[in-house]
């Protein structure tokens, strides 16, 4: 029996990948908007560079981006259930919360 599976409920359109597409990796976005778009500037920062060099620009409709939202939040869920908590630079860590952080004292003002 060659059976095709059936292809999971909700799992969304077929997308076709490009034999040439090369993946863009971004650290840093800049994102506008218009009353009928949202605009999405993807930028890699090196270090010692004066400047961020736009790598991508992708246009959505305000639904579209609310879509984008909420299906990224809940892949960051996921994400975190299975790999553990993503702290961002600033929030308490787990070294803080167990060693405390040190502030270097301050220097007196000069006068």
């Amino acid at each position: 029996m060659n059976e095709t599976p059936e292809p999971p409920k909700n799992a969304g359109p077929h997308l076709e990948l490009p034999a040439d597409l090369e993946p863009v990796y971004s650290n840093l976005v800049r994102i506008s908007h218009s009353p009928a778009e949202l605009v999405f500037d993807f930028a890699r920062m090196l270090p010692d560079q004066p400047s961020a060099k736009v790598l991508a620009r992708l246009l959505m409709s305000p639904i579209g981006a609310k879509l984008f939202l909420r299906a990224l939040g809940e892949n960051l869920s996921r994400y975190e259930a299975a790999f553990g908590q993503i702290n961002l630079p600033g929030e308490p860590s787990l070294a803080n919360d167990l060693f405390g952080f040190i502030q270097p004292p301050e220097k007196p003002p000069e006068g």
